[in-house]
């Protein structure tokens, strides 16, 4: 009897040793987990000075972008304002010259006004006279536009254009015999060439000239 009360008393402590040393590997288990886990938090834990770095660059990133789009936006105006004076200048771009052709105008109604009245023809064809030379004036001085093209002077296709030819004798190169319409120069260039008649050298038959002598 007493031994089986011994038995049960060994089994029961049996029993609690049993679930004490359960109990501690679970306590291990979790102290273990838990370790891991403060672990993992330490690994992924962003450095202060690196916090400070990405701070900065991500700022750096945001001035240059509102920059770029600053200086886009200023380059579009620009564009625009640029395209704006262009379109001004090439509408007003005749100003001087209409300008000065106002004022020639104004002198042929002058010209016709003074001889409204007295129909002095004679004073009419002074007048109208002076301001031709007025207007060619103003255009070479302030425009460079030259009037060319006079009788006598040698032909240069560059500048002529030969409506009627005649042979001559007694020249040895073409040579303007009259002008229809004067030719005019820009810096230079031909603009619009002079219509003219141009003397032409004879060409004499040296065969014929020969039976003629004989």
């Amino acid at each position: 009897m007493e031994q089986s009360i011994v038995n049960k008393e060994d089994e029961e402590n049996n029993k609690t040793e049993c679930a004490e040393n359960s109990n501690n590997e679970e306590k291990a288990e979790t102290e273990d987990i838990c370790n891991c886990k403060d672990g993992a938090e330490e690994s992924t834990k962003i450095p202060e000075d690196l916090k400070d770095k990405l701070k900065k660059a991500e700022d750096e990133v945001s001035d240059l972008r509102e920059n770029i789009l600053r200086k886009q936006a200023d380059f579009e105006n620009f564009r625009k304002r640029v395209i704006k004076e262009k379109e001004e200048t090439i509408k007003y771009a005749n100003t001087n010259l209409l300008l000065d052709l106002i004022n020639i105008i104004d002198d042929f109604e002058r010209a016709i006004n003074s001889t409204a009245d007295s129909k002095d023809f004679e004073k009419f064809y002074q007048g109208i006279e002076l301001i031709e030379k007025q207007f060619s004036s103003m255009l070479e001085k302030k425009w460079n536009l030259i009037k060319f093209a006079a009788t006598g002077d040698k032909f240069d296709p560059e500048k002529h254009e030969a409506f009627m030819k005649e042979e001559k004798e007694d020249i040895a190169e073409p040579v303007i015999a009259e002008v229809f319409q004067n030719g005019y120069m820009l810096n230079n260039r031909a603009i619009r060439h002079a219509k003219v008649k141009v003397f032409m050298p004879k060409i004499i038959d040296t065969k014929t000239e020969k039976e003629e002598h004989n």
